[in-house]
């Protein structure tokens, strides 16, 4: 018996919508409380409905152009932040990761489409649940280098996916300004940027 199961009883699960992008499903469970030891010992939980909505992993990178020392991002318009702001973000490059590739040549892909940059080596920086109250996507952040003899394109993202992404550089040293400033509002942007910020002040 795994950890989960042991952990968890799923009492029944059904797909509630299936879109391009998301699979919607409601489960019925139970699940292992935390017991006086604070380890999963206790009683079970009274049963709960809950929503998952199932989009598969993505993969992120903080890109720095060392030619002329910024970090590079992009803004584009993201529908679902309409309500609350204007519906453009600035974003690390990211995307989603298909099915039959890895994070790693996913992210190379995005780089390329996104901002017209090859990159040589890419490290792994952490993998991240963005919004685990709601949904199992995982994002896959990376660091990588590019500089202009690696520039192979105009980036902008694909035309065929209705993208239209706007390239935006920032001075490492206007950074903490950025960060402190409130400018971003993604998830996966503010936490590879604070650890850009952190390795900076390491050195």
């Amino acid at each position: 018996m795994s950890e989960n199961q042991r952990n968890v009883e799923i009492l029944s699960e059904d797909v509630l919508l299936t879109t391009a992008i998301f699979t919607i499903r409601q489960a019925r469970l139970r699940y292992r409380r935390f017991g006086a030891d604070r380890s999963l010992s206790g009683d079970w939980s009274e049963e709960v409905t809950l929503v998952n909505a199932d989009r598969g992993d993505s993969a992120a990178a903080v890109v720095v152009d060392t030619s002329r020392d910024e970090v590079v991002l992009v803004e584009q318009f993201r529908y679902p932040t309409l309500g609350d702001g204007s519906g453009w973000l600035v974003e690390l490059v990211a995307g989603m990761v298909r099915a039959d590739e890895e994070p790693e040549s996913a992210i190379r892909r995005e780089i390329r489409e996104e901002i017209g940059y090859d990159v040589r080596a890419l490290d792994r920086i952490c993998t991240l649940y963005p919004s685990p109250g709601g949904s199992s996507e995982r994002v896959v952040l990376f660091y990588g280098e590019v500089d202009d003899s690696l520039r192979v394109g105009e980036g902008g993202g694909r035309a065929d996916e209705a993208e239209n992404i706007a390239r935006r550089a920032v001075p490492l040293g206007d950074l903490p300004d950025l960060i402190d400033s409130g400018t971003i509002r993604d998830a996966k942007t503010l936490a590879g940027l604070l650890w850009l910020r952190l390795l900076r002040s390491r050195r």
